[in-house]
């Protein structure tokens, strides 16, 4: 699971707010079932009381059976028991509740993080990454080739088989994509569709329009006072488990961002770290547009699905329209 320290530190001390919570609550009802039942508070004062003059009579030499203590103690919590329910209370009132009844809120089952951890990472996650809308409407669940015939199908399945082996082989080849062709055919949705999978099993994905990436990066890049940021954008960019770069040639190009891209690309190359790039460009234009050393890293370690057809954004457009 990919968390920074600070995050995880964020996720502790959230656990222990709830069960802060949960015991200022329980210490709540206590008070109340005491002030409200009478010989309640009396029973639980006893408790006390019992157990030092069972440790008393034994330094004295007096001789008790082991499980002497444990039967007057039980004999006390079932008179209080049967104060609560003569009074009204169920039965649980007085127990501690808690958001997670597996872990009791602490994140952790022995050595192991709870399910309930696990969740929160996801969550986080996926705030981080920039895509939680995105998942939504695009994921292998809604997925369909209808708007696809021909030349046109065989492609987007090969597409999808591709797919699907960069999730399964996500740990161990660390793959890159790279997905190109012409305007709403796909590309997008299978990035995300890939994301979606790769943050339910916990790992980082960051998600960027080539605009939007590009544009931050200039505006950390040229103000000094925003140094931190733009260092910690790199980090993050260069470690984050997946990078997807959306829509690359729509961005402005300047003379900066082409080695700003062919530097991302390649140290994400040098440090293992798998990256998705979506492009209405051919691989002779990405050529063309951003040089041969980013050309040359592309080609030689990206797997390339090029996808066509139809733009299935304004055939559904025209079907919603023609439903109306």
């Amino acid at each position: 699971m990919a968390l920074t320290n600070t995050q995880y530190d964020e996720i502790m001390h959230d656990y222990e707010r709830r069960r802060t919570f949960h015991r200022n609550e329980l210490n709540t009802r206590i008070k109340e079932v005491e002030d409200h039942v009478p010989g309640y508070l009396d029973l639980s004062q006893s408790t006390g009381s019992i157990s030092a003059d069972f440790g008393r009579r034994l330094l004295l030499g007096e001789k008790l059976k082991r499980g002497k203590l444990h039967e007057l103690l039980s004999d006390v919590a079932s008179k209080k028991k049967k104060l609560l329910a003569e009074a009204g209370y169920p039965d649980d009132y007085l127990e501690m509740k808690y958001d997670c009844p597996i872990c009791h809120d602490t994140g952790y089952v022995g050595s192991e993080k709870c399910v309930c951890f696990k969740q929160r990472i996801i969550d986080r996650l996926y705030a981080q990454s920039n895509i939680r809308k995105l998942t939504e409407a695009a994921n292998f669940g809604v997925m369909s080739d209808e708007y696809y015939s021909g030349e046109d199908l065989e492609r987007f399945r090969g597409a999808v088989r591709t797919s699907k082996d960069f999730i399964k082989n996500f740990e161990s080849s660390y793959p890159n994509l790279l997905f190109y062709g012409t305007v709403g055919t796909g590309k997008s949705f299978l990035s995300v569709c890939i994301a979606k999978e790769l943050l339910d099993t916990g790992h980082s994905v960051l998600y960027f329009s080539a605009v939007s990436l590009f544009s931050l990066i200039q505006t950390n890049s040229f103000d000094f006072k925003k140094t931190d940021e733009l260092n910690a954008l790199y980090e993050d960019l260069y470690n984050t488990d997946l990078l997807i770069i959306d829509d690359l040639g729509t961005e402005h190009i300047t003379n900066t961002s082409v080695p700003q891209l062919f530097s991302c690309i390649n140290e994400r190359l040098i440090r293992n770290k798998s990256t998705i790039i979506t492009t209405n460009l051919t691989p002779g234009e990405i050529k063309a547009m951003y040089s041969d050393r980013v050309a040359s890293r592309i080609a030689s370690n990206y797997h390339i699905c090029k996808l066509t057809g139809n733009d299935i954004r304004m055939l559904k457009k025209m079907q919603f329209k023609n439903g109306k």
